[in-house]
């Protein structure tokens, strides 16, 4: 009797197959095992029921949670206690499919600290293209980047401090020789202020421009007091020193440090945009845009207020200089935002 192995010998090729399919995708998955556990970056993955199903060892690094502790638990369990409500919500209400990139969420650590981490995500859906089987995220610690920068505002906060605390000092000094222009700066800041944030500045520049305001005639400090407070038309002499103020205060505030460029605001508060000012003759773009908000402030209030040699001309006087030379001596922007603001929004200067 012969034994017919035809259909053993014609299933062989087909077992091997399959064995040969079995076993590379035991590689395929361990390599991508070595390469899940292995990345640098944590990694986590939840399922639709929002559970965690998988965590790696660069995760277990930084939180100081071990798998064993975290799969299989809701995701609260990673956020800091003030914060599960809104990091839940936030994962919850993320329409299906959609990819975060570079979403800022703090993980809680098993030592009790926050560690901000930046996080991608994708979902990995079932073989019909529709049905969600988990998500996953990978995040970027960026912990000691946010403590470096809250650092840096917290210097630069208390160097604002520090120079806003200088600057007054200046500005009472100044003033206290020149009893005649007392408040002068002040109103002049207050208007420059008024401006920039009528054309629309962030506060950060409005508050550099309040500050160079506030000092800008600190150059008459080497300015002799009997010229600052003489009661008759100033000689051309007289004129010229008064007009060395400019230079005079950049060369005081160039070594003060400062966020914002407050010598050479000062430096160019009598520029005029067709060149015609002093002490650069700087024209146009060559000009900052502080200055020249504070060159029309300037006006302005000196017009509209008394000075040893004159009367207060009024505020019509000065407003007129202002729409009759727009565009040639001031800058059309701040022209425009200053006139606004008398004529159509009420501001007014305070009383000396």
């Amino acid at each position: 009797m012969k034994t017919n192995h035809a259909g053993s010998e014609s299933k062989t090729p087909a077992v091997a197959l399959r064995r040969r399919t079995e076993e590379a995708l035991r590689e395929t998955n361990k390599y991508l095992e070595n390469l899940f556990n292995c990345a640098n970056a944590p990694i986590i993955v939840w399922d639709p029921e929002f559970r965690l199903t998988r965590v790696n060892h660069a995760f277990e690094k930084l939180t100081g949670r071990t798998s064993q502790g975290v799969i299989g638990k809701s995701l609260e369990i990673l956020f800091p206690p003030e914060q599960v409500e809104s990091s839940i919500a936030f994962i919850r209400k993320t329409p299906l499919g959609e990819r975060w990139e570079n979403v800022e969420i703090d993980i809680l650590a098993a030592d009790g600290t926050d560690r901000t981490v930046l996080w991608n995500s994708a979902t990995l859906m079932a073989p019909d293209g529709k049905t969600p089987i988990a998500t996953i995220a990978q995040g970027h610690d960026i912990t000691e980047r946010k403590e470096v920068e809250q650092k840096l505002k917290d210097t630069l906060e208390s160097l604002r401090k520090a120079v806003s605390a200088t600057i007054r000092v200046m500005a009472s000094v100044v003033e206290a020789r020149d009893p005649y222009t007392a408040g002068h700066q002040t109103r002049s800041a207050d208007l420059a202020r008024a401006i920039a944030a009528e054309m629309g500045w962030p506060q950060e520049q409005i508050e550099g421009i309040r500050i160079a305001g506030s000092i800008h005639d600190i150059g008459k400090l080497s300015t002799p007091a009997e010229i600052l407070s003489k009661p008759t038309k100033l000689s051309e002499i007289e004129f010229s020193l008064i007009k060395e103020h400019a230079k005079r205060g950049y060369e005081i505030l160039k070594d003060v440090e400062s966020p914002w460029p407050l010598a050479e605001i000062v430096y160019q508060h009598h520029e005029r945009m067709d060149g015609s000012g002093y002490p650069r003759n700087l024209k146009a773009d060559d000009i900052l845009m502080e200055a020249r908000i504070l060159a029309v402030a300037d006006v302005v209030e000196a017009m509209a207020s008394h000075r040893p040699y004159r009367s207060a001309l009024g505020i019509e006087a000065a407003l007129e200089e202002i729409e009759k030379n727009r565009g040639t001596l001031y800058d059309n922007t701040v022209a425009d935002a200053c006139l606004r603001l008398f004529r159509k929004k009420s501001f007014k200067l305070e009383e000396t």
